[in-house]
C-alpha cells in the first residue's frame, strides 16, 4: 500500500492533477490485453526525464514496486501491475524530438504511437520499418520493452535491430545514456540488454532509431491454398530459393472467415489458408521476382495468386491482416494469443499439432502469423465466465508453447514472457541459464522493484 505521505511527494513531482488515486482510475490501469488483473495503488504521469528519475528514486527508497506503462496493449501480462505499487504511465511523453534524414536517425520519447511516427517519418520519404500489428495504438515504449516485431520483421529485424541508443532511469533514479547515433559504441552492449527486458532493468526515457529511405517500389500478393501444409512448405520454398521477401504472412480458414466479414477485404471463404507475401526494393527487377515467387506458389499446389493493383487494393489486404485480432474478437467474448516461433521447416507439423491441442481441450483455435520466420499466434476461443473453460485454455497455451519448443522453437518471439510463460521459460533455458538472468536483475534491480513478479517463477 502507498502510503499518503508517498502520494503527496508524488504530487509534488509531477502535479496534483497527474497523480491518479480513485477506485475506477487505479482500475483502468490493472489490465492489458492478456488474461491477467491487478490493482495499483496509483497512477503516475510523468512529462519529463526529470520527474521519471525523482519519482523513481522516491520508489527506490520507499521500497514501492514500479511499472512502466504504454498503451496497455501488452498480451503476456508484462504490463500488469501484480504485486500492486506506482504504475508510471508514459501518454505525456509521447515527443518526435529530432529527425535526423542525413543520419538516418529519429529521436523519440518512449508514449509515441508507433503508427504516428510512422506517419510523420513518410513526410520525410523515410520509414521505421517495425510494424507490430497493434501500431495504431502501441507505443515505442512497449515496443522496446518487449522487443516488438511485425510482419515486416522477417527481411527488416525486430525492435533491437533498429534502437542505437537510449536514455534510460536505473531502479536507484540515476539517469543513464547507452548506445548513440554512431555505430559500435565501445563497453558491452547495454542497449541489447535493455530491449526486451520488459522494464524489468531500467525504465526508458528516449530512444534513438534507425530509420530508412522508402523503397522505390512494393509489390504485394496474396495466394490461396487448400491447405496450410501446402501454405507452409510454399514459405519455407521461397527462403530456400533465395529469396527474401519484405513479409510472408498466413491467415487460416476461421481467421480468413472472421476477417472477411469484418474487413469485406476479397479473403476467399473456402480457402484453407491465404499467404500475404510483399516485396519491395529496387523498382528494376520487381516483376522478374514476382514471377519467381509465383512460380514456387505453383510447385506447391497453389489455387490462385492475385496481386494487388494499385496502393488502395495493397491497404485493403493489410487493412484485412493487421485488423486480425480484432476481427477474431467478435467470434467469442475472449481469445488467448499464444506467440511462439519454430523454424520455417517445422511450421507444418506444428500447426497440426496446434490444432490436435485444440480438438483435445475442445477449443477453436484461429491461426494468424508471420509464417517468414516462423512465428505462430494460435488465438484460442473461449468464454472467461466459464471457468472450466477458462482452466482447459490456460492448459492449451501452455501446451502449445512446449510444443514450439520441443520443436527446436521458443515460447515467444515478439510478445514477451511477462506473466503468462514465466513456467514457460524452462522449456527452453535451463536452471543456469536463468539463474545467469537473474543476476543480471540482481545487479540493476537490487531491490526489485521494477516490473516485480514478470520472466522469473519465485
Amino acid at each position: 500500500m502507498v502510503e499518503n505521505e508517498v502520494i503527496e511527494e508524488l504530487r509534488n513531482i509531477v502535479g496534483a492533477e497527474d497523480v491518479l488515486t480513485s477506485e475506477m482510475q487505479t482500475r483502468l490501469y490493472g489490465y492489458d490485453a492478456s488474461l491477467f488483473r491487478a490493482k495499483p495503488d496509483c497512477v503516475v504521469l510523468p512529462d519529463s526525464t526529470e520527474e521519471v528519475s525523482r519519482v523513481v528514486a522516491l520508489a527506490h527508497r520507499r521500497r514501492i514496486p514500479l511499472i512502466a506503462r504504454g498503451a496497455g496493449t501488452n498480451l503476456s501480462g508484462g504490463s500488469v501491475p501484480s504485486a500492486g505499487g506506482i504504475v508510471l504511465q508514459f501518454s505525456r511523453m509521447n515527443r518526435i524530438l529530432d529527425i535526423d534524414t542525413e543520419n538516418q536517425r529519429v529521436v523519440v520519447e518512449p508514449g509515441v504511437v508507433t503508427l504516428d511516427l510512422k506517419n510523420v517519418l513518410a513526410k520525410y520519404g523515410c520509414v521505421y520499418q517495425p510494424d507490430p500489428a497493434s501500431e495504431k495504438v502501441a507505443t515505442m515504449g512497449g515496443n522496446f520493452g518487449e522487443n516488438s516485431g511485425g510482419p515486416h520483421c522477417l527481411k527488416y529485424g525486430v525492435t533491437s535491430n533498429h534502437v542505437l541508443g537510449a536514455e534510460a532511469v536505473l531502479s536507484n533514479g540515476q539517469i543513464i545514456q547507452v548506445g548513440g547515433k554512431a555505430l559500435d559504441m565501445p563497453g558491452y552492449d547495454l542497449t541489447g540488454l535493455l530491449v526486451g527486458s520488459e522494464g524489468t532493468l531500467g525504465i526508458v526515457t528516449k530512444m534513438i532509431l534507425r530509420i530508412m529511405p522508402k523503397g522505390e517500389a512494393v509489390k504485394t500478393m496474396m495466394a490461396i491454398f487448400n491447405t496450410l501444409e501446402d501454405g507452409g512448405n510454399t514459405v519455407s520454398a521461397i527462403i530456400a530459393d533465395g529469396i527474401v521477401p519484405a513479409t510472408l504472412e498466413m491467415l487460416d480458414n476461421l481467421t480468413i472467415k472472421a476477417v472477411e466479414e469484418a474487413f469485406h477485404v476479397g479473403f476467399p471463404l473456402d480457402a484453407a489458408a491465404v499467404l500475404l507475401i510483399e516485396i519491395d526494393g529496387l523498382r528494376d527487377g520487381m516483376e522478374r521476382l514476382t514471377e519467381r515467387i509465383i512460380e514456387i506458389c505453383r510447385r506447391n499446389n497453389v489455387r490462385e495468386v492475385k496481386a494487388a493493383k494499385d496502393e488502395a487494393e495493397r491497404a485493403k489486404l493489410w487493412a484485412g491482416r493487421k485488423g486480425a485480432f480484432g476481427a477474431i474478437g467478435k467470434l467469442r467474448p475472449n481469445y488467448l494469443v499464444c506467440d511462439g516461433t519454430v523454424p520455417r521447416t517445422e511450421l507444418p507439423a506444428v500447426l497440426a499439432g496446434v490444432m490436435e491441442i485444440g480438438k483435445k481441450y475442445n477449443l477453436p483455435i484461429a491461426n494468424v502469423f508471420h509464417a517468414g520466420d516462423g512465428n505462430l499466434h494460435p488465438l484460442i476461443l473461449f468464454d472467461e465466465r466459464d471457468r472450466d473453460e477458462l482452466a482447459r485454455v490456460h492448459r492449451a497455451g501452455m501446451e502449445i508453447l512446449k510444443l514450439c519448443a520441443d520443436h527446436g522453437g521458443a515460447i515467444s518471439g515478439e510478445h514477451g514472457v511477462g506473466t503468462e510463460k514465466k513456467e514457460a521459460l524452462s522449456f527452453v533455458l535451463g536452471p543456469l541459464d536463468i539463474a545467469a538472468m537473474k543476476t543480471v536483475k540482481q545487479a540493476f534491480d537490487p531491490e526489485g522493484i521494477l516490473n516485480p513478479e514478470k520472466i522469473f517463477m519465485n
